[in-house]
């Protein structure tokens, strides 16, 4: 049994010092308010990196974004059709960082499966991994990371269910739900592993659990906000 008063189910703030680092070729701009705004509860982003071939008009979108939230754009041409140089040069300042020693976690944002063993090297050096990416990316990328979380849940034209009664409109593009169904037996196991003698569980602990056990694990594609709304 769970007890919903005892912690909470979400990350508790921190003063840790992240690096986050947004693969440009692979993120849509609409999610970066959203993006920061999730990184916060980890943590500081005391980097904040974007890579890409800025001379390409496809990105021409992320010019207000990255002003509004500071984020540094680094650029990378192109050196062979077909070879993503941008996943290269993003790895080696993530190792450059990685090595200076004043950064607790990286937050790295793609859904581009190149990322997986950085994250993995990242990890063995005692370092937080939050990755960032859509439904699509790889399970390897999102096993390798501490914690993996779908942009789509992070779009800023996701509008929350509204209790009003006000008639339907045309509903903006809302974060996917899973088809599948909220893994239950996951979280039961987990209740029951970490339960006290009185078989309660802190549920703030069952959260951190779950989240060990399987990355990617977010109430909100289940369609609740918490985890005390699921159980």
């Amino acid at each position: 049994m769970a007890d919903s008063n005892m912690g909470t189910d979400s990350p508790p703030l921190s003063n840790t010092s992240l690096a986050v680092l947004i693969d440009a070729d692979n993120t849509p701009p609409k999610i970066v308010d959203g993006l920061f705004e999730e990184i916060a509860k980890f943590g500081t982003a005391s980097v904040k990196r974007i890579y890409g071939d800025w001379t390409k008009p496809n990105l021409g979108g992320w010019k207000s974004v990255l002003l509004k939230h500071s984020v540094q754009p680094i650029q990378q041409f192109a050196y062979t059709q077909g070879k993503n140089a941008t996943d290269c040069s993003m790895i080696i300042d993530a190792m450059d960082l990685l090595y200076t020693k004043q950064l607790s976690g990286f937050c790295l944002v793609s859904s581009d499966s190149d990322f997986t063993r950085l994250a993995a090297r990242l990890r063995e050096e005692g370092l937080t991994v939050y990755g960032f990416g859509e439904r699509k990316t790889p399970g390897p990328f999102v096993a390798a990371c501490d914690k993996f979380i779908y942009t789509e849940v992070l779009r800023s034209d996701h509008a929350p269910e509204s209790t009003s009664d006000k008639p339907d409109t045309p509903a903006q593009t809302e974060a996917p739900v899973s088809k599948e169904p909220p893994p239950l037996q996951l979280i039961a196991n987990v209740i029951d592993d970490i339960s006290d003698e009185d078989d309660w569980a802190n549920l703030g602990t069952v959260g951190q659990h779950l989240s060990k056990r399987k990355p990617d694990f977010d109430t909100r594609l289940f369609g609740h906000k918490k985890l005390s709304d699921m159980i």
